[in-house]
């Protein structure tokens, strides 16, 4: 039987009511995917003779990165398409129509809109998962505190009331406790990335504030979930990125505490 650290409720997930606008970065980017490689491809075109097929989609796959660099991945993915399409209307035979007659323009065109799509996936997964810098010494002091104490501690219990400790200053929570053993209820996940969900949807932070209710923080040790932190925010600001990361390396590092000191014994 799993025991639980703290007073035991029942969760709710919660959405917003209205749609999420979209985040200011992809206001600029979605029309820039769309027009930026119709405007490169346009501007090729009195060279479309001379330059190679290969080289022209190397043109656009910069414009992709470019556009994926600036916005999120459905703006990368936007941009992929365009250049495709525009490197086929302007720049293969027969011009200004969507038919390809040669094979090796089809192949091009193919491998420019799945290139395109991949460049746009890993810069937005770039983006994301953006570690901490090493500037901020007050995120690295609580990083080496637990590190230090996973390694000296006799008991995985004093690094869990260590890290609810640090996670209630760090996020600036209300309340923080500790669950062992089985998942209840699906409440809101603050994930790897930083980002939350709520059931099966992505919820911005960021944009959003925090969802209503509990988050869980899960704590895994080589792999195995071994329980969760239960995050009651506070009244203040969604603390930033670079701070939810912090906070999920401290989850980590009490997984690999729990892991190592093994089952928890029911109580």
């Amino acid at each position: 039987m799993s025991t639980v650290h703290g007073t035991w409720k029942l969760h709710r997930t919660r959405g917003s009511g209205s749609p999420r606008p979209l985040p200011p970065r992809d206001r600029l980017a979605l029309p820039a995917g769309l027009a930026a490689p119709f405007l490169v491809a346009l501007a090729l075109v009195p060279f479309r003779t001379s330059l190679t097929h290969t080289n022209a989609a190397l043109v656009l796959v910069v414009v992709v990165v470019a556009v994926a660099a600036l916005g999120s991945r459905t703006a990368g993915a936007v941009a992929a398409l365009s250049a495709a399409a525009w490197f086929d209307f302007f720049l293969t035979r027969p011009y200004e129509t969507f038919d390809i007659t040669a094979s090796a323009d089809v192949e091009t065109a193919v491998l420019l809109l799945v290139v395109g799509v991949i460049v746009a996936q890993l810069a937005a997964w770039a983006r994301r998962l953006e570690v901490m810098t090493v500037t901020d010494a007050d995120h690295l002091a609580r990083i080496h505190r637990t590190a230090d104490l996973v390694q000296s501690a006799n008991s995985a219990d004093l690094v869990v009331d260590h890290v609810r400790g640090e996670l209630t200053g760090l996020l600036g929570l209300r309340a923080c406790r500790f669950e062992y053993g089985a998942l209840l209820g699906r409440p809101p996940r603050l994930e790897k990335d930083g980002g939350v969900t709520v059931g099966r949807r992505t919820w911005n932070p960021d944009t959003d504030g925090w969802p209503t209710g509990e988050i869980e923080l899960r704590a895994y040790g080589n792999g195995h979930y071994l329980g969760r932190f239960m995050l009651t925010p506070g009244p203040g600001p969604v603390p930033p990125l670079q701070a939810r990361l912090v906070a999920v390396t401290l989850a980590d590092q009490t997984g690999a505490a729990l892991d190592t000191a093994g089952p928890v014994r029911g109580g």
